[in-house]
């Protein structure tokens, strides 16, 4: 045999072994038998061997595994994948739909899916070829896993139909069926090894193995249901979706009821209890039930947090409670001083994970529950992810049980604790001489969001700091390669990448630079408006009180802190450090605002535009020094009208008097003479 004819011949075989694929995993449908099958990709298998030039990433043959992966490399989502919010009441759906129709101004209709107890992927094709495939790591990067994907059988390697984009990203679940973990867990008590603790952290588990054949063999399954892409697939989520199936995905069936297209709360309840009931009978697990706006102009419309869309919630399924004994109360220092109380159980199984710690909150929490050591206390998981005691089987209770009192000295360095009026926590005053606060700060300083420095964690900062390497996170820029390759754990790569890190550091952005200071009640919001509003670290540390509080969204408790940070003679020593270092303590003039020809006047930006996304849009009202504000109200002074928008919102403005602007408008306003009474 050629290798034309053998070209033929392999191309003919996928074809066919796809199609069975499809039939027997997503369509629940085969036409031949398991031998038969078997039989067609030992074909295929000899052939590719034969032939290795032939061979082609997105073969059938890869579904059995082989591929050894040492290292697996992180990716930047093009789109965060960012997290829900959490609701456990119709009350709070309730509330969720009025506060979307009220930014809307306009009724909107949802889609309820499964909330799947699984692992967020994304898997990206393109010309119809699966391409990689990116866990969701921290929302902003995840890891590439693109071999150990390939082998789930409902993946598709290459899709079928037409009308899918020329590129797209679909995202969804990777569950472990409840049969392949108790199978897999069957197998590990008969070899004498201890069984998995749930489906979930399985599943996550096998996704990180190297060796693809292993992931192959533990039966993992999918269900993908989100799409984004350049090109428009459809105007809503649910008819994207159903478009989805055609092209070979495994989506939430809604014939099975696994997805539904509502218009009332009264549907998503019925939803919602439908499953709390049932939700035993599925093959996998779900832990509660997600609502969105069906409608993508409207997503965009609604936006997001920094956190999560607004146009999405999640509905949890009531928590799980066990019963267990409380060991002890410890207590953990935050960067801000701030003393949370610890509690530490007796180890308990909850929601499929040991539980041996919880948090108690604070001093008012403690009182509050009347706790006792030894006491039997109750436990759930606070959204289902931290353990939290909810109550004491005081019944329990025995004679020489000892009553939990709140520390009054700091468990670090034994400084006496205060407590602001009005404020629920405990704070350690000793900001500069408590080791935890010095650690947690620069863990803070390092950490993703921050000046995102690689190759340290907790342990190697506890380490450089029990050696005198650092007292600060402005140490870090004088850290010296001889002295980390002394530390224990610290190979020569290990300490060159970390150096390499700190210095790469040393490019961030103003405004990261001003959050990773760990000023206190100065998050990454509050310091991209300080670092555009005062534009160097100079100006901001001389600024008053009040010129802190003129600065938009700023106020008392904000402004009192900032003031308080640069009072310090220690906090000016260490900038001056980083200055020295090259840090950028001014805003770039890429950063920062264009002109200020829009300070002072508010906009709402509503509708679907021709030329530029709604996004670009509030950018262009950001970089000219405007507001951009969720609603309309007697102080907005423009609306910038497109397509889509709702009627009412234009009836409202038109009463408020407030300038309607179409995007030619609005561009024409920022492009005319900055001199020129808008």
């Amino acid at each position: 045999m050629n290798t034309t004819e053998a070209k033929e011949k392999i191309n003919k075989l996928s074809q066919s072994l796809r199609e069975h694929n499809h039939r027997y995993y997503i369509l629940n449908n085969p036409t031949i038998s398991d031998q038969e099958f078997d039989m067609l990709l030992k074909d295929l298998e000899a052939l590719e061997q034969q032939f290795p030039e032939l061979q082609d990433d997105n073969s059938p043959t890869k579904r059995v595994g082989g591929d050894i992966t040492k290292n697996f490399p992180s990716l930047v989502h093009k789109h965060p994948m960012l997290s829900l919010g959490n609701t456990y009441s119709k009350e709070e759906i309730m509330e969720f739909e009025t506060r979307v129709e009220k930014l809307l101004e306009d009724k909107v209709t949802f889609v309820c899916e499964l909330k799947y107890d699984g692992v967020a992927i994304g898997i990206t094709y393109v010309d119809g070829k699966m391409t990689t495939a990116v866990t969701r790591g921290d929302g902003t990067k995840g890891e590439v896993i693109t071999n150990n994907v390939r082998t789930i059988r409902t993946v598709p390697l290459q899709l079928i139909g037409e009308g899918y984009p020329q590129e797209f990203e679909i995202r969804g679940e990777i569950v472990l069926p409840k049969s392949q973990f108790e199978r897999i867990n069957r197998d590990r008590i008969a070899k004498g090894e201890p069984p998995y603790m749930n489906p979930r952290n399985t599943a996550s588990g096998t996704l990180k193995q190297q060796n693809s054949s292993v992931v192959a063999a533990r039966g993992l399954d999918t269900f993908l249901y989100g799409i984004y892409s350049e090109e428009k697939i459809a105007d809503g989520h649910y008819e994207s979706v159903m478009k989805a199936a055609d092209w070979g995905f495994k989506i939430p069936n809604p014939k099975k009821k696994m997805i539904l297209h509502c218009t009332t709360i009264d549907e998503i309840m019925e939803f919602i209890n439908y499953w709390d009931e049932h939700r035993k009978d599925l093959p996998f697990e779900i832990d509660g039930v997600v609502i969105k706006v069906n409608d993508y102009d409207r997503q965009e419309m609604l936006g997001y947090t920094s956190k999560s869309p607004r146009w999405a919630i999640a509905y949890k399924f009531k928590t799980e409670r066990v019963s267990t004994r409380l060991m002890d109360v410890t207590y953990q220092v935050g960067r801000t001083g701030a003393i949370t109380p610890v509690a530490q159980l007796e180890p308990v199984l909850l929601g499929g994970t040991i539980v041996k710690r919880a948090s108690l909150h604070n001093a008012d929490q403690i009182e509050k529950l009347d706790i006792y050591i030894n006491d039997y206390v109750y436990v759930e998981k606070g959204g289902e992810i931290i353990p939290k005691i909810v109550g004491v089987d005081t019944a329990k209770r025995t004679n020489n049980a000892q009553k939990v009192v709140f520390k009054n000295t700091c468990p670090d360095c034994e400084t006496t604790l205060v407590r602001q009026e009005g404020e629920a926590q405990h704070y350690c005053p000793n900001q500069y001489g408590c080791p935890a606060q010095i650690k947690s700060r620069i863990e803070h300083f390092i950490s993703r969001k921050a000046m995102d420095i690689d190759g340290m964690g907790p342990e190697t900062i506890d380490l450089m700091y029990s050696q005198n390497l650092i007292r600060d996170y402005g140490d870090l820029y004088s850290l010296q390669r001889s002295d980390l390759l002394q530390l224990d754990r610290m190979a020569a790569k290990s300490v060159d990448n970390l150096l390499l890190g700190i210095e790469n550091s040393k490019n961030i952005p103003f405004q990261r630079v001003l959050f990773a200071l760990g000023i206190r009640f100065v998050g990454e919001t509050v310091a991209k408006k300080l670092a555009n509003h005062f534009k160097t670290i100079d100006a901001l540390s001389h600024a008053s009180e009040e010129e802190l509080i003129a600065v938009e969204e700023i106020g008392e408790r904000i402004a009192q802190s900032v003031k308080g940070y640069f009072i310090h003679e220690k906090n000016i020593e260490t900038i001056r450090d980083l200055k020295f270092a090259g840090l950028q303590f001014e805003l770039e003039e890429s950063d920062a605002p264009k002109s200020d020809m829009l300070s002072g006047k508010s906009f709402v930006v509503s509708g679907v535009f021709e030329n530029f996304s709604r996004n670009e849009l509030k950018a262009a009202i950001e970089s000219n020094g405007g507001k951009n504000v969720g609603s309309l109200s007697s102080k907005t002074d423009y609306l910038i009208a497109g397509d889509k928008m709702g009627p009412s919102k234009k009836v409202k403005a038109e009463k408020l008097n407030i300038r309607i602007l179409s995007e030619e408008e609005f561009v024409g306003m920022i492009g005319g003479n900055e001199n020129k009474n808008y």
